[in-house]
């Protein structure tokens, strides 16, 4: 039940933040989107280290590896992954008029939709991999600092389902489906996770790796798309802001937690 609970709770983030769309009357200011992305910045960064990279160095040592070697080699895969799809998978980022990946006829709503499900996968990877870690029990990592992990996660999702929500509804959708393609933009997560977690047999040889897989990719994300955004024109300050608050939280969590 406990890990059902902890798979579920980032979708939730995802689903509460889009739900904001019923209660604000337009988008959201462009202070607080900068300070919202900053701050999921800074959660997905100290996640990458406390939740993934460590314990993947750890883990490594237990098994007589050389200690850097899974982590170096697994963080870089995970770049080279997202990049990938980046290049692969058509989506549209906010406040962005040329689309990115190959060429489609897909809708500009589908696409911002899918520029955030993109974001979600490696957020669902390190969910999983914690999981599965947790559960093999001999990975260094507790319960406890997996369910750490998935509550960061879901806060930094809270303000991505409603910098989805938003702009799809003053692009013209309905609230309730505005609503709808906020949340579904945050289902990969679990997806992610639970497929990790039902291959874990397999993949308990190359845990080190996979942790420092979903490091890779997270960082990715933050590098790439969240931290540019946050600093575009004015106010570049509050996004860095945010950057701190993000990583404080994510840290304490993790090690009081964890």
């Amino acid at each position: 039940m406990k890990l059902l609970v902890g798979l579920l709770i980032p979708f939730l983030g995802t689903t509460l933040g889009s739900a904001l769309v019923f209660l604000m009357k337009d988008k959201i200011n462009k202070k607080v989107e900068k300070l919202l992305l900053g701050f999921a910045s800074g959660v997905m960064i100290a996640a990458s280290i406390w939740s993934l990279i460590i314990p993947s160095i750890n883990m490594a040592e237990e098994q007589c590896v050389t200690a850097w070697l899974p982590a170096a080699v697994g963080f870089l895969l995970g770049i080279v992954f997202l990049l990938t799809l980046d290049s692969l998978i058509p989506h549209l980022h906010l406040g962005s008029e040329k689309p990115e990946g190959v060429k489609s006829k897909l809708k500009k709503t589908t696409m911002m939709v899918l520029a955030v499900t993109l974001h979600n996968i490696p957020e669902g990877m390190a969910v999983g991999v914690t999981f599965a870690g947790a559960l093999l029990g001999n990975a260094g990592i507790t319960m406890t600092g997996a369910i750490a992990l998935a509550i960061g996660i879901a806060i930094q999702d809270f303000p991505e389902g409603a910098i989805v929500s938003l702009p799809l509804k003053t692009e013209g959708m309905s609230k309730p489906k505005a609503f709808l393609y906020g949340a579904l933009s945050g289902i990969v997560e679990p997806i992610a996770a639970i497929i990790t977690i039902l291959l874990i047999n397999v993949l308990t040889p190359i845990l080190p790796y996979l942790l420092s897989f979903a490091a890779g990719a997270m960082i990715y994300v933050v590098v790439e798309e969240l931290i540019p955004e946050s600093q575009e024109g004015e106010h570049s300050n509050i996004g860095t802001i945010g950057v701190a608050i993000g990583f404080v939280i994510m840290m304490i969590l993790d090690v009081a937690l964890g």
